[in-house]
């Protein structure tokens, strides 16, 4: 296969102009709303750390999240090719970012915690092993420089 560009577009507008914009580090909210066409808009703001409303989401949130459905969705599509049937899977995954004395920060690592069900016992052990090859696809995963690590559970369904 060769190869192909995809191309993502979307809207994040700051909702958060209380009156007097920037003129203070105090007299704006974070809030944003982050959209695309044909999609539902994803509330957004700083984390709470950084002045952020804690009901909303925050970038670094997203990220994590974004780490954690990508590696989802290779691993599922690898398992469907293998003959490997999950009937479910739940992932609790953690991020952690360093701020550093001036204010810049960056992640230091992702943990990938999923709990992934099988429908028969001789699939535990291939199931376990296509996370590998779906850290290896996953496209964020790839595209960050931080490790992203995999703590993995494969239970059979009961």
């Amino acid at each position: 296969m060769g190869h192909r560009e995809h191309s993502y577009a979307l809207t994040v507008r700051w909702t958060g102009n209380q009156g007097s914009g920037t003129s203070s580090y105090r007299a704006y909210s974070r809030d944003h709303d982050i959209s695309a066409e044909g999609k539902p808009v994803l509330a957004g703001s700083a984390d709470p750390a950084f002045r952020g409303d804690p009901g909303r989401w925050n970038p670094e949130e997203l990220l994590v999240a974004a780490l954690s459905e990508c590696h989802m969705l290779w691993f599922l599509g690898l398992c469907s090719q293998a003959g490997v049937v999950v009937t479910d899977y739940v992932d609790e995954a953690a991020g952690t970012m360093a701020e550093q004395a001036g204010g810049a920060g960056e992640f230091t690592e992702v943990v990938l915690r999923p709990t992934v069900t099988v429908a028969e016992q001789d699939m535990v052990e291939r199931a376990a092993e296509l996370h590998a090859a779906a850290h290896e696809k996953c496209f964020i995963a790839r595209s960050v420089n931080f490790p992203v690590k995999h703590e993995p559970t494969t239970v059979l369904a009961r």
